[in-house]
């Protein structure tokens, strides 16, 4: 009796012994894990998932997860190309392709790519202008992946994607883009106005053309005008003046008549007589000089007067009256002769001198040959020279 109980308590006892070390021996491997089996230190076999059972104190599992995993990098400081400190951070995105590697070649494979990730975004913020990093992240996310995969291959990880979460700008950076980019949009919209100007300017030319070709048209728009005007209810209403009625009166008012005085002489100039030259104008006028020269009106007389016409003569000359008469002369001067020069005048001569050029005459003695003398003062006058010639008139003389 003894024996069979003692028996019994050695069969329960090796029962218990045998399911405490196959429980011991029993591992679950997970879907999304492996299992790396070591034996005496050495990797014995990688489990896949389910229930796997070891040999207790002898096999030794570590469970490697392979799924993807989300590591976030901390915000690195740094400089870029063109002279600008940030701060940018970033997240990686790999897995485990290799438990082997991912165990055996790397200490610890995590914290190995958060170092590397570290590194690489410091070292593309220094390859990288700031618009880069504001606007092209797609071709700085790729060329970061690069750069944190290649050492990350050789410990079983696979980088499967990296981006740039935020780039961290200085304040004073961010009020000067701000007010860059408010230029930008107030010069896009000065050109986007200007530009609708020009159009409209088009049209309305356009419009201003067809209307001068019809009048009725632009009454019909000064009418349109009124009446929006008298719409809005307001108590004074301005008309423009009609520019036909303008234009009407401007052709309609005569020109101002302008002066006739052929002849009307002034120190030499058309139509005047200046030293020594005798000017002709057309018979019934009267002509006037200026400064000693002689106006001569109407046709054959020097220093004369048309017929019932009274010739003015300045600085001390006198005009006679009378058709075809030769005016007497005071100071010594005879249509226009210098001072002491005598001109030699025939009745019906035609403003021809002798011996001179026109107005200017040789000799000392002036001989009337007509019978009709008005206002003579003797009929032999010796010209000297004058003590005070006329300003503004040459003279000429020839000695006898």
């Amino acid at each position: 009796m003894d024996a069979i109980a003692i028996l019994g308590f050695v069969v329960a006892a090796g029962v218990a012994f045998g399911g405490i070390v196959v429980g011991a021996g029993l591992r679950v491997v997970e879907q999304y894990e492996r299992g790396l089996v070591f034996r005496f230190g050495r990797v014995r076999a990688v489990r896949d998932p389910g229930l796997r059972v070891l040999i207790p104190g002898v096999d030794k599992m570590r469970k490697v997860p392979m799924r993807i995993v989300t590591m976030p990098v901390p915000g690195q400081e740094g400089i870029t190309r063109d002279n600008v400190t940030v701060r940018v951070d970033a997240v990686v995105y790999f897995r485990v392709i290799d438990p082997v590697q991912a165990v055996v070649e790397v200490q610890d494979y995590l914290f190995a790519v958060a170092q590397v990730a570290q590194t690489s975004l410091r070292s593309i913020i220094g390859k990288s202008d700031l618009d880069d990093l504001l606007s092209n992240r797609e071709q700085l996310n790729k060329g970061l992946e690069l750069m944190i995969d290649s050492p990350a291959i050789g410990w079983g990880v696979h980088i499967d994607r990296v981006e740039i979460k935020d780039v961290a700008l200085p304040e004073s950076l961010k009020r000067s883009m701000s007010r860059q980019a408010e230029a930008e949009r107030e010069r896009r919209a000065r050109i986007i106005t200007a530009e609708g100007e020009l159009q409209a300017s088009r049209k309305l030319a356009e419009a201003g053309n067809r209307m001068a070709s019809a009048p009725a048209a632009l009454q019909l728009r000064l009418l349109q005008t009124v009446v929006e005007v008298a719409a809005e209810k307001n108590s004074t209403l301005v008309l423009p003046f009609p520019v036909e009625l303008l234009r009407f009166l401007e052709r309609s008012t005569p020109p101002d008549p302008g002066q006739k005085h052929a002849g009307n002489v002034e120190g030499g100039d058309a139509g005047s007589v200046g030293s020594g030259a005798v000017g002709s104008v057309g018979s019934g006028a009267v002509g006037s000089v200026g400064s000693g020269a002689v106006g001569s009106v109407g046709s054959g007389a020097v220093g004369s007067v048309g017929s019932g016409a009274v010739g003015s003569v300045g600085s001390g000359a006198v005009g006679s009256v009378g058709s075809g008469a030769v005016g007497s002369v005071g100071s010594g001067a005879v249509g226009n002769v210098g001072s002491g020069a005598v001109g030699n005048v025939g009745s019906d001569d035609a403003g021809s001198v002798e011996g001179g050029d026109a107005g200017s005459v040789e000799g000392e003695h002036v001989a009337l040959a007509s019978p009709e003398i008005g206002a003579a003062e003797g009929a032999r006058l010796d010209s000297t020279e004058s003590a005070d010639p006329p300003s503004g008139s040459a003279i000429r003389t020839k000695s006898p």
